[in-house]
């Protein structure tokens, strides 16, 4: 009876603290995204071309033409006119005629138009043929929305209550990157500061959500947090040796010329991307180490410090390997056209590994790496500190 009454405790215990996070995540990206985006201007489309969401009803005519260039060749010009239904904002409904810009010049275009497909329509006027808008992106978001959905029902169906908790931490921390993070980027303030304020909140609403409060839970914290600020360190450590701008490609001189009196800190963002890119990787080791510690523990007897430290390195050392070619392979999927783009236009070896954009990428993946090393010791010790410590405690209370 009286373990009934324990669990039955624990269990409103649990949910108590499950709607508690919950209440103080939303809380946290409610006023965060408010501080965050103070001096923010997004999405107004003040001086910017209206935007529609609109779907072909009707191909109106096909006209090509052809214009010859210096070199004696020819580039064919196709102007596709269309009318499409508007299907969003206070226009819903109302019919407009587009036109679709087809250059042969590019070798790689937009294929045309057909009735039926949801497109993306910029309000540009066209002189010659009269109409208003003009066709920018095909309408992709419909499709991605049904992929999510399809990865929210297999979380569901394998993971069941654990796959709810993990969709719940997974929306939390989208939407802290997005409406927190980016925007107090964007707002021009210390990045550094942020992203240590995002990797914390991601941290601890994350592990509290998936695995509740408990040992397990404090530990991993603890050691997931001590990586991450070891990372943080190394970086700006790195920063400093290598004399690095920030300045890789042309998308950081159109963020610095976004606000040219107060100019993007490039070299945070790069420390940014670094440290959160990282935060995943190292969340996970430190769970698992924590985990398994906390299994050994209680299933197998080991109590003391020693034991489950050793324990904890001869885990981490099977898991190194694997999470530390996740990180690096992540990089190089993530950037392999600029891989290939470098490989093909260095004209040396030397030339390549000594490019800033290739630097940060070989950056980013040896801090990652790292701070999965110095997690996997640091969670076993804090584990073995923690776990040890209580069982102690445990003994004293039943000689009592």
């Amino acid at each position: 009876m009286a373990k009934i009454i324990v669990k039955g405790q624990k269990k409103k215990n649990s949910g108590l603290v499950y709607f508690l996070t919950i209440v103080f995540s939303i809380a946290f990206l409610w006023f965060g995204n408010q501080i965050a985006s103070q001096n923010m201007r997004l999405f107004d489309q003040q001086g910017q071309m209206a935007t529609l969401k609109a779907r072909v009803i009707a191909i109106n005519d096909t006209i090509v033409t052809s214009e010859s260039v210096g070199d004696g060749s020819e580039i064919k010009l196709t102007d596709i006119l269309f009318s499409a239904e508007i299907t969003s904002g206070a226009r819903k409904g109302e019919v407009v005629n587009a036109l679709q810009n087809l250059n042969s010049y590019f070798i790689v275009t937009n294929k045309p138009v057909e009735v039926g497909d949801k497109t993306i329509l910029y309000e540009l006027y066209n002189e010659q043929y009269a109409t208003d808008w003009v066709f920018g992106e095909y309408h992709r978001i419909d499709a991605l929305v049904i992929l999510a959905v399809l990865f929210a029902l297999l979380i569901l169906l394998f993971g069941r209550i654990k796959g709810l908790q993990t969709l719940i931490s997974l929306v939390f921390t989208v939407l802290a990157v997005f409406f927190v993070f980016v925007p107090s980027i964007l707002s021009g303030y210390n990045i550094y500061l942020w992203t240590m304020i995002t990797c914390l909140f991601t941290t601890v609403m994350t592990l509290i959500i998936v695995s509740g409060v408990n040992m397990k839970t404090v530990s991993a914290i603890i050691g997931c947090m001590s990586g991450i600020i070891l990372s943080a360190i190394l970086v700006i450590i790195m920063d400093q040796l290598l004399n690095l701008t920030g300045v890789i490609d042309e998308d950081s001189v159109f963020l610095l010329m976004m606000n040219p009196e107060h100019p993007v800190d490039l070299k945070g963002i790069f420390f940014g991307a670094i440290v959160v890119g990282a935060m995943g990787a190292i969340m996970d080791v430190s769970m698992s180490i924590s985990s398994a510690l906390y299994e050994m523990k209680e299933k197998y007897s080991a109590t003391t410090f020693r034991q489950l430290f050793s324990s904890g390195l001869t885990i981490g050392r099977d898991i190194m390997g694997t999470m530390a070619n996740t990180l690096v392979l992540a990089y190089i999927g993530g950037s392999l056209s600029v891989v290939l783009l470098l490989f093909t236009y260095s004209s040396s070896m030397l030339d390549l590994l000594n490019r800033e954009m290739v630097v940060i990428e070989i950056l980013q993946a040896l801090v990652g790496s790292m701070g999965i090393l110095l997690t996997l010791p640091l969670t076993a010790a804090v584990s073995g500190l923690l776990y040890a410590e209580k069982k102690n405690h445990n003994r004293l209370r039943n000689k009592v």
